[in-house]
């Protein structure tokens, strides 16, 4: 009995720090009342859905083969998320930031990479990414996706160590895909 009553009063100990949630959410939270009133948009142009997976199996595969694990995200035009997936063992942040790597590239309409350079010079444009919420921190890794001149989706790589490291595989991704974007 003393043995039973140890282990629920070790279960009672440790199961409030087992409770505690995620430390980097990827996802909001549920649609208030008045957004589900709201009328739905169609998605913004962007490419299938099934040309998405393959770039981000392609890209989390690049990655692998050199032992990064990472994720990849691809985006319509508007910088909504079509396809989001992550290698076994990538982090959970990894998403939250392949989501800002995207939406660097939607609001400087360059390469998240050519962004960071920029930062280095331009000390209102640092200040102006650090002072957005969904960015932040720029961060080298994600590129927009083009049928001809159109701008048609974005793709991030975010979980190798260092971003331009995400650009090799994000690259080897678009390489694959480029040809059957439209």
């Amino acid at each position: 009995m003393k043995k039973i009553l140890l282990a629920v009063t070790s279960l009672a100990i440790v199961m409030p720090a087992m409770a505690q949630t995620n430390p980097a959410p990827t996802i909001v939270g549920a649609p208030s009342a008045e957004e589900m009133k709201l009328p739905r948009p169609a998605r913004a142009r962007g490419i299938p859905t099934a040309l998405a997976i393959e770039a981000a199996q392609a890209a989390n595969a690049s990655c692998q083969a050199s032992t990064y694990k990472t994720t990849t995200m691809v985006t319509d035009s508007a910088g909504v998320p079509i396809v989001v997936i992550s290698n076994d063992g990538a982090a959970a942040i990894t998403q939250r930031i392949a989501m800002t790597k995207a939406q660097v590239v939607l609001k400087y309409k360059m390469s998240s990479g050519e962004v960071v350079t920029k930062t280095g010079t331009d000390a209102a444009l640092a200040a102006e990414i650090k002072a957005n919420p969904m960015i932040d921190t720029a961060r080298p890794g994600a590129f927009a996706l083009m049928a001809g001149s159109d701008v048609v989706g974005f793709i991030s790589v975010s979980g190798a160590p260092g971003g331009d490291k995400d650009e090799v595989c994000a690259r080897a991704a678009i390489a694959k895909i480029q040809d059957r974007v439209q």
